[in-house]
């Protein structure tokens, strides 16, 4: 396959409203079934199940097991989460698995699409133990010294820093592993990092097939506000450098914790695309 040649870097900041420009969050929110996305993105979304016809299993699959990360900091005391990147709420945020446990739980949702931040603001109207940042993540301290971060969060505390799916479209440019980095440096010990990327390295040794229809994913997601970056298994591994690997480690996301709510995407050809692990500070 020849190489493509990228779009031009995207500018760091918050978007305004667009819904000319497929957005991938809003795709996201297509392919798990939701309603807020607008006709460009619908159109690229169905292309990419052209290209990739698992991608909405795959978009299960990581919302599963999100789910299940948030479940395990909440086991392990977390009450505070800080979510990196995340998108159009829909069924089972975070916020809602969380205050179902623990009433008392604050959560402080970080997205840079105006579309999930509106969205967001409805939901979370009158939940004084949530909020959502209108802020780009590659601009951490945009984002860990807001007025919505500060007063909700406690950073003398531990907390839960979720980055699920988010360093897919953090282009090396933007320094995903010096980021993950700084706020992983801002956390209180005892803190728990979930990452999760989507990777080529497990699905070329069990799936070649699939393996070139994510090649081809990448290129329509060219078309996109943000473009895909799949990485490999060593080089996200390295975002865990110095943290305190949680059992089971790095795995397939089907094989972390699982809980058997998603059999049959756990055994289909989506299985080998997403990789995730969670850290502990310190």
């Amino acid at each position: 396959m020849n190489r493509r040649t990228p779009p031009p870097l995207q500018p760091i900041g918050p978007r305004s409203y667009d819904e000319k420009t497929p957005n991938a969050s809003r795709m996201y929110d297509y392919y798990l079934g939701g309603a807020l996305n607008f006709a460009a993105d619908r159109e690229l979304a169905e292309r990419a199940k052209t290209v990739l016809p698992v991608t909405p299993a795959l978009a299960r699959l990581s919302r599963s097991w999100l789910r299940r990360v948030v479940n395990a900091c909440l086991d392990e005391g977390i009450d505070q989460f800080l979510d990196l990147g995340s998108g159009i709420p829909t069924v089972g945020n975070v916020h809602e698995i969380v205050q179902q446990r623990n009433p008392d739980g604050r959560v402080v949702y970080v997205d840079y699409d105006s579309t999930a931040v509106s969205h967001a603001q409805k939901i979370l109207r009158g939940n004084a133990n949530a909020a959502i940042l209108h802020a780009d993540i590659r601009d951490p301290e945009s984002v860990l010294d807001a007025p919505e971060v500060q007063t909700l969060l406690d950073f003398s505390r531990p907390m839960g820093m979720l980055m699920v799916g988010i360093l897919l479209y953090v282009a090396d440019d933007y320094d995903p592993a010096g980021l993950v980095a700084t706020y992983r440096d801002r956390c209180a010990p005892g803190s728990l990092l979930p990452m999760s990327i989507i990777t080529l390295d497990e699905v070329q040794q069990h799936d070649p097939a699939t393996y070139e229809q994510v090649l081809g994913l990448v290129s329509v997601y060219d078309d996109a506000s943000e473009q895909l970056h799949v990485r490999g298994r060593a080089e996200f591994a390295a975002y865990f450098d110095g943290l305190t690997m949680l059992d089971p480690g790095i795995v397939v996301l089907p094989d972390w914790r699982p809980d058997g709510t998603t059999e049959a995407d756990a055994h289909g050809p989506a299985r080998w695309l997403g990789i995730g692990g969670m850290g502990r500070i310190g």
